[in-house]
């Protein structure tokens, strides 16, 4: 199965039995057992004959506006329902939320060390004190916390350390002085908010394939009008997937400052072709493969969010210490 993105404005529908994209250009049809998703970037009409139609088939459809503002997901009627899980998970929420969020902060850590570990192993000395301080002070610090606030407090010094370190490594061009998320105010925000954005998606969809309940998270607090669980799985997985990405297209030179960003006044997005050109670039680290130590095979980087899902079950379940994936112990 694979994924569809839809860049420019047009009709979307149901033709016969297959999808059709009708843009300016002509009509792009799109063979609907080979698709699981479906990513619109722009101003796209649809009606509920092909909502129906992917709700039958178990096609996501992603909404975002012209700014790369998400806007919301459509996805099928739930297959795995199960009110024992919902119940248990609930359950978790409030005797387990601190055990969980402690795990997931701890999983960001190591594969934060992991991907800057590279780097530092190629001659950038300048990133040791901070590796140290995520391999020793980090795991002490989480032991101390009492509540999840104090938790987040550690994850937001995490991130924070992690984005002084950009200017060690990273093209000139996209060192950024600071994260703004909305909108984005320079090309390396632009490409951690939209590949966040992507990761956030593609999670929701590994998610609706377990029996979870999307609304009830444990690190982020559960809220109106956006699904949390996916902000929490999605966490671990932003250092080896959107952020090599990133690290990759720009010391590689696959992206281009002037070339590939609108930059306006108080912001900076992707244009079409950098679009492309990143979306290409997430697609192939998703594909990915690594041989799981457990599993003993071979397995994708997006198959491993699922799998991450389902670890949260045995938490839930069977009491499993939830550990989330490690890039350095390949599982």
């Amino acid at each position: 199965m694979s994924t569809k993105y839809l860049f420019s404005k047009g009709i979307l529908e149901r033709k016969d039995n297959s999808i059709n994209f009708k843009n300016e250009k002509g009509n792009n049809y799109i063979p609907i057992e080979n698709i699981d998703e479906i990513y619109c970037f722009d101003e796209i009409s649809f009606n509920t004959k092909l909502i129906d139609f992917l709700s039958k088939n178990g096609v996501t459809l992603h909404l975002f506006n012209h700014y790369e503002g998400y806007s919301g997901t459509f996805y099928p009627r739930d297959k795995y329902v199960s009110g024992k899980l919902t119940i248990e998970q609930v359950k978790a929420y409030e005797n387990k939320r601190e055990k969980i969020a402690k795990a997931i902060v701890k999983g960001i850590a190591i594969n934060i060390h992991e991907v800057l570990y590279h780097y530092y192993r190629h001659e950038c000395s300048q990133l040791k004190p901070y590796l140290d301080f995520i391999k020793n002070n980090i795991p002490m610090e989480l032991e101390d916390t009492k509540t999840v606030n104090e938790i987040m407090l550690i994850e937001a010094k995490i991130w924070n350390g992690f984005y002084e370190q950009f200017k060690y490594f990273l093209r000139n061009d996209f060192v950024m002085n600071k994260r703004v998320k909305r909108p984005p105010d320079n090309p390396a925000n632009a490409l951690i908010s939209f590949g966040n954005t992507i990761l956030y998606t593609k999670t929701i969809s590994q998610i609706y394939q377990t029996h979870l309940n999307q609304t009830v998270s444990f690190l982020h607090s559960p809220g109106e009008s956006r699904f949390s669980l996916s902000l929490d799985l999605s966490e671990v997985f932003k250092p080896v997937i959107v952020y090599k990405t990133i690290f990759d297209c720009v010391n590689n030179r696959k992206l281009n400052v002037e070339k590939h960003f609108d930059k306006k006044l108080n912001y900076c997005l992707l244009n079409e072709m950098g679009k492309k050109i990143y979306i290409s670039a997430l697609e192939e680290r998703f594909s990915q493969t690594i041989e799981h130590k457990s599993l003993k095979r071979k397995v994708s980087l997006l198959t491993l969010i699922k799998y991450d899902a389902y670890k949260i079950i045995k938490e839930i379940l069977e009491d499993k210490d939830f550990v989330p994936f490690s890039m350095k112990e390949k599982q």
